[in-house]
């Protein structure tokens, strides 16, 4: 309607001017000016400024406008940071940048925070427009972001311990944005700590500490480096100190084969024992019968030359007590007394006895037995000074007409241990 009445206005005017020319006349009036037509019909808001950077502790006091009456209008928001308030009807917007709000973490220094603003008409709901700002946050005061593990400075750990952390982050005006770890020597199979909050896990090889090494015990040092976006960094120290362990599975497979040489190497001695033993009865029998025989043949010879009636019968009489000393020399000649033998087979029982022991006082108690490098010593340490102390012994090797059986049970026999039983006078 409006604009229909402005072209009939200019319409008159100019038919008026004519008029007026045409007839020679010179009208000395002011005319009216030509006035142009708004022909903006779009709601716009005409001050809006797309980037606001608001200093900490600042307040932020901007009135909105738009191209339009503004009584006829209302403001709203949909998405704001907390804190941010809008007038619904003057369209102005607050904010107070209050320090409490980034120290409760409920802001953060250099974020954009995007903000979404709207006004619309209250009579024409289809006269309306959405638009969005950002609003960045700054402080002078910079805060150091911290790196803060979740263990202590020093670590104690053995060979084969696992070592499992997490590197926290105390998060200061900039946050971290990666970590770096360095170490003082070289180390496999660990998980890298990149950013806040990784875990960093290591499993301690049982080679770690090399048996050619001088010192007993190995100090590993851990640096975590943090960096934030202006490289402002920060730096954690773990000492982890790294003794000597105990490979289990490893450690109790040489104790299972020290235990199997060492039960075979008392089998062979029980065997020896009874060949040794076996040979000095056969000898002991050997020479009774040849002690009876010159015994017997003596006192025959006696008898015959005191009783005998015939002279001939007391000339054989004397003769066979020289026969009885005759036969003197050749016992010791066919069944010599075995004095050594019997030293050895004593000797071989009382070892063969020892390493029984201490092969039942060295068995593996559980899965993890703390003292399995000291038993399997041990019977490593016996297994070898017996057989130096054997060495001459020649180890008999089991045959078909012999079993270990036989052997055992003859070695536990009560007339042989009785037989080799020290006595006291």
């Amino acid at each position: 309607m409006k604009n229909l009445f402005s072209a009939f206005f200019l319409f008159c005017i100019t038919h008026i001017s004519l008029a007026q020319e045409t007839n020679g006349q010179v009208d000395t009036t002011v005319l009216l000016p030509i006035v142009p037509v708004n022909t903006d019909s779009l709601l716009r808001i005409t001050n809006l400024n797309p980037f606001f950077t608001i200093h900490v502790d600042s307040t932020l006091d901007y009135d909105l406008e738009i191209n339009k009456p503004a009584e006829e209008y209302y403001w709203y928001i949909k998405k704001a940071p907390v804190g941010v308030k809008l007038n619904r009807q003057t369209g102005q917007l607050f904010f107070k940048a209050d320090k409490s709000l980034f120290k409760s973490g409920r802001l953060q220094y250099d974020v954009n925070y995007a903000v979404e603003v709207g006004v619309q008409n209250l009579r024409n709901p289809n006269d309306k427009v959405d638009t969005a700002f950002t609003m960045v946050f700054y402080s002078t005061e910079i805060n150091a972001s911290r790196l803060k593990p979740s263990v202590g400075s020093t670590i104690m750990a053995e060979e084969g311990d696992t070592i499992r952390f997490t590197i926290l982050c105390e998060q200061g005006t900039f946050p971290v944005e990666q970590v770096t770890m360095l170490t003082n020597m070289s180390i496999s199979g660990f998980t890298q700590v990149r950013r806040c909050d990784d875990e960093f896990k290591w499993f301690v090889p049982y080679d770690f500490i090399k048996d050619t090494d001088t010192a007993k015990q190995k100090n590993l040092v851990l640096q975590f480096i943090s960096a934030d976006k202006f490289f402002n960094r920060d730096t954690s120290v773990i000492r982890i100190n790294i003794r000597p362990g105990i490979d289990f599975p490893q450690k109790y497979l040489e104790h299972a084969k020290v235990s199997r040489e060492l039960s075979t190497y008392i089998q062979q001695l029980k065997l020896s024992f009874y060949v040794i033993s076996d040979n000095l009865k056969k000898n002991k029998s050997t020479r009774t019968a040849f002690d009876i025989s010159s015994s017997t043949t003596a006192l025959a010879g006696t008898i015959l030359a005191t009783t005998a009636e015939s002279e001939s019968a007391q000339n054989i009489g004397k003769v066979l007590p020289s026969v009885g000393l005759t036969l003197v020399p050749v016992k010791e000649a066919v069944a010599p007394n075995k004095i050594q033998e019997q030293n050895t087979a004593a000797q071989v029982r009382s070892i063969t006895k020892r390493l029984e022991y201490l092969l039942s006082e060295n068995q593996l108690i559980g899965n993890k037995d703390p003292l399995v490098l000291q038993k399997t010593t041990k019977l490593s340490d016996e297994l070898r000074q017996a057989r130096l102390q054997l060495v001459d012994l020649p180890l008999v090797e089991y045959d078909g007409k012999l079993t270990p059986e036989d052997a055992d049970k003859y070695f536990t026999d009560p007339k042989v241990n009785k037989k080799y039983k020290l006595k006291i006078d």
